[in-house]
């Protein structure tokens, strides 16, 4: 499918455990890649049916999106946000609210796309909403730039090199994986 290319990763090595804060931020850009084939093939699909293109771009996304980008919203619930709760203030208990409520706001949007991929990587449906796809990508989207706004720096200035290797070995053990071999664990299906 000429319109749907899929994307590689650079040569620049992706960041490891020992870099957590950046692992999120390179899974951004994974997230954003496949929101990007997710608008595509919804396209796609209006243009050409559902031929053996859409049905696999339709088994990548389910392949991301039920494994590596559960564990990136598990990584931001369970190590980082308890960890910037301890400052206390009133903002940063808004701020971890706010995009907890975002993760679940996603969530209810990938329930509703879930199984009209699964039935397109099946070959039983030639269609997506676009709605539904707007307003999902739409969704990440603004998560993602308040992430990277308010989350991640504040994560990087007050968190201490304990506190994110800590981090770091939470996400390894999260995908059954040696945090020592940082390079390998975070290439582009670990998110």
């Amino acid at each position: 499918m000429p319109a749907m290319p899929e994307l590689s990763l650079t040569n620049a090595p992706a960041p490891g455990f020992d870099d957590p804060l950046g692992m999120l931020h390179a899974c951004h850009r994974r997230i954003e890649r496949h929101l990007g084939t997710l608008v595509r093939l919804q396209r796609y699909l209006s243009e050409n049916g559902c031929d053996g293109d859409a049905r696999t771009a339709a088994r990548n996304l389910l392949r991301y999106f039920d494994g590596p980008a559960p564990n990136h919203h598990a990584d931001e619930e369970a190590s980082v946000f308890p960890r910037i709760a301890r400052l206390q203030t009133a903002e940063v208990a808004e701020l971890l609210e706010g995009l907890a409520r975002d993760h679940e706001m996603i969530g209810v949007g990938w329930r509703k796309l879930r199984p009209l991929i699964v039935a397109i990587a099946a070959g039983q449906r030639a269609n997506l909403p676009p709605k539904i796809v707007v307003d999902t990508a739409a969704a990440y989207e603004a998560h993602i730039e308040k992430e990277e706004r308010d989350l991640l720096p504040l994560a990087a200035r007050v968190l201490d090199a304990a506190a994110i290797a800590e981090i770091g070995n939470e996400m390894a053990q999260r995908r059954a994986v040696d945090p020592a071999a940082p390079r390998l664990a975070a290439r582009d299906g670990v998110a």
